[in-house]
């Protein structure tokens, strides 16, 4: 590939992840769906429990409670190989002072990047409660 297009490659990649970081700030369903694969899943847990669940569930659960206004992510890698790219994104603020590290896995589907995986750790905070 060339320079220009890897960094072609590479917006599109980060496009799709931020559409993920608009849609989980606002819990919008739409943009959710946008930038994941429907047959996308995500693995993880939250205060010991496992949510190992069909992205279809998750965008629910962030619609139904989004983010919000303190939630902040950066995209602090990008790796890609042919149609297949793996993305790490830090998340702070989500509902107020949870924080995650989320690994996604991409792929080049019919010419469109979409999210096939979500995988994350919580890295600090506590849900709020009530």
């Amino acid at each position: 590939m060339t320079t220009t297009e890897t960094e072609t490659e590479r917006g599109a990649i980060t496009g799709v992840v931020e559409a993920y970081i608009d849609g989980a700030r606002t819990g919008d369903a739409d943009k959710l769906m946008e930038a994941f694969d429907q047959r996308a899943w995500m693995f993880g847990s939250l205060g010991g429990q496992r949510v190992d669940v069909p992205i279809a569930e998750m965008i629910e659960m962030v619609k139904a409670q989004p983010m919000g206004e303190t939630y902040e992510a950066r995209i602090t890698s990008v790796e890609q190989v042919g149609d297949a790219a793996r993305v790490t994104l830090d998340e702070t603020g989500c509902w107020g002072s949870v924080s995650f590290t989320d690994f996604f896995g991409l792929s080049k589907i019919d010419g469109e990047w979409k999210i096939v995986s979500k995988v994350f750790a919580h890295t600090g905070g506590e849900m709020p409660t009530g």
